[in-house]
């Protein structure tokens, strides 16, 4: 490569700006905005406002987008943790509430009859699932 072809090549950035101090958020679909909106309100009894496009769901600091889409297929990983401190507690809670909470069997993931994941490299953890089928879990700090 000669001289003149080497200053002609932009110069690439190592580390980006822009996101340090942008306000982040996540999202997921659902297929049925009125469930999604008196499930997370109602049952979970967090903050929702609808918007034009989906609701915006608001815990603590956290910010959660969530929006219809008609060809909705349900997440097959976690989309939003609660950290609780009692994960018993947060289970009691969930069943009081109708909500029921997932069961695996799988060689790395193995949750005891209450639906709690205790494992010795990961969090304790348990799941369920709102009314679109997408998992949420309980993730008790340490």
């Amino acid at each position: 490569m000669t001289t003149k072809a080497a200053a002609a090549k932009p110069v690439r950035k190592q580390t980006s700006e822009i996101f340090a101090d942008a306000r982040s958020f996540s999202s997921f679909s659902v297929n049925d905005l009125q469930k999604a909106k008196e499930f997370y309100g109602q049952k979970l009894g967090l903050d929702v406002k609808e918007t034009e496009e989906g609701l915006e769901l608001s815990a603590d600091h956290n910010t959660v987008f969530i929006y219809p889409k008609p060809n909705h297929t349900p997440a097959s990983f976690t989309v939003l943790n609660f950290p609780v401190e009692n994960i018993e507690a947060a289970i009691d809670e969930l069943n009081s509430l109708g909500i029921k909470l997932e069961h695996y069997d799988l060689p790395d993931m193995k949750t005891n009859e209450r639906g709690i994941a205790r494992g010795p490299k990961g969090p304790t953890i348990a799941w369920f699932k709102d009314p679109a089928g997408n998992i949420l879990s309980v993730i008790e700090q340490r």
